[in-house]
């Protein structure tokens, strides 16, 4: 059987060009409004490795969600900008009806031997085995893709907090060998940290966002279907914008990074 991740990236080429490639947004990763981020994040890396003149693998990807995507079809549009002798930029958009409705860069490199270290140290965290699964609301359909088992900064529970961290452990649900394009939607994988600070749900969403891909190809694989340690927090709330920040983990290896600027409506605040 076709994993549900591999239904929703899927990709047909548009005629003969190499550069277009059309999408179908997927039921089981919706969202609020419109499909969830992450899968979308996913299927442009999934396109950029499909692209015959790919070079390497993906080093970053900056997605800008400059209206909502609809449900339905859409067109992804690709630009290999340059290529160098290890690294290749391109940028890309994504269009529904002729009119652009997210635009983006990625860079992908080819993987060398060099000096190595890791500075950051991934959060302490008991196994993921002794830590229940816990879901979000009903109508958010792409959480159910995930078990997601937190450590802390769980589920919204009515109460305000100062602190918006969220550790908790994730993989696919069913289980899937990670890869990149399941990386790339794991990143966006936590909630605004908003809710957590209000206790609430409020309309919320993502402007930007850009993630680091640490992990090689042959990382991932050696990782295979077990948890990431996912840890996410905001740095500054207001003026309806803050960012948020998160590392996931595989053991003592940093397999990507992530920021983003999200967007808030203050339900107390008159619009």
């Amino acid at each position: 059987m076709t994993h549900v991740l591999d239904e929703a990236i899927a990709l047909t080429p548009v005629g003969s060009d190499s550069r277009v490639f059309r999408a179908q947004t997927h039921p089981a990763y919706a969202n609020m409004v419109g499909p969830f981020g992450g899968i979308t994040a996913a299927t442009v890396i999934h396109g950029l490795q499909q692209h015959p003149d790919v070079l390497g693998e993906p080093l970053s990807l900056t997605i800008n969600f400059v209206a909502p995507i609809a449900y339905g079809e859409w067109d992804l549009h690709l630009d290999p900008v340059r290529t160098n002798r290890t690294n290749q930029h391109w940028v890309f958009s994504i269009r529904q009806e002729g009119v652009t409705v997210a635009t983006g860069s990625a860079v992908f490199a080819v993987i060398r031997d060099t000096w190595a270290d890791v500075e950051a140290a991934p959060p302490e965290a008991v196994p993921a085995a002794e830590v229940e699964p816990t879901d979000f609301l009903d109508f958010i359909a792409w959480a159910k893709n995930y078990d997601k088992r937190f450590l802390v900064g769980g589920i919204v529970d009515g109460e305000t907090a100062d602190d918006s961290t969220s550790t908790l452990w994730v993989r696919d649900q069913p289980e899937r060998p990670i890869d990149f394009p399941s990386l790339a939607s794991m990143a966006d994988c936590f909630f605004p940290r908003i809710f957590l600070r209000h206790g609430v749900y409020m309309p919320a969403g993502t402007i930007s966002m850009t993630t680091y891909f640490h992990a090689t190809a042959e990382e991932l694989a050696a990782h295979g279907t077990d948890h990431v340690l996912a840890t996410a927090r905001g740095s500054r709330f207001g003026h309806g914008h803050f960012d948020q920040f998160a590392e996931l983990w595989s053991g003592e290896t940093l397999l990507a990074t992530t920021h983003q600027l999200v967007y808030y409506k203050d339900p107390k605040v008159p619009a």
